[in-house]
């Protein structure tokens, strides 16, 4: 069974830096897309940057400049470098990956989430 566990979220002052970490781990056989998402409280789950397996990135603008994707395929492992947050960066953030336990076959999982405050 697959897993996607998400870590490194936190209390952070504006300005500030997190770096979030998605493991994932199971019967992998490879991993395409993976990508970042987060849900502020009362809005809509939104895409903050997504990466696929050719290394090709994708952010939200909101982010653009700010957060760096990226990944490291040899421990099935996609991180998330947050730089210059700012308040509204505040959400429960999600992890999501388009897995194949056998050859061609692509499902996508997502993680529980991990919360990032930013207070000003």
């Amino acid at each position: 069974q697959v897993q996607l566990v998400e870590s490194g979220g936190g209390l952070v002052q504006a300005g500030g830096f997190l770096r979030l970490s998605c493991a994932a781990s199971g019967s992998i056989f490879s991993i395409d897309a993976a990508g970042w998402y987060r849900q502020a409280a009362g809005k809509q789950r939104e895409l903050v940057a997504r990466i696929i397996s050719g290394g090709i990135t994708d952010y939200a603008d909101s982010v653009k400049g700010r957060f760096t994707i990226s990944r490291n395929n040899t421990v099935n492992t996609v991180y998330l470098q947050m730089d210059v947050l700012k308040p509204e960066d505040t959400a429960v953030y999600y992890c999501n990956a388009d897995i194949s336990t056998v050859p061609g076959i692509y499902y996508g999982y997502w993680g529980k989430g991990t919360l990032v405050t930013v207070s000003v």
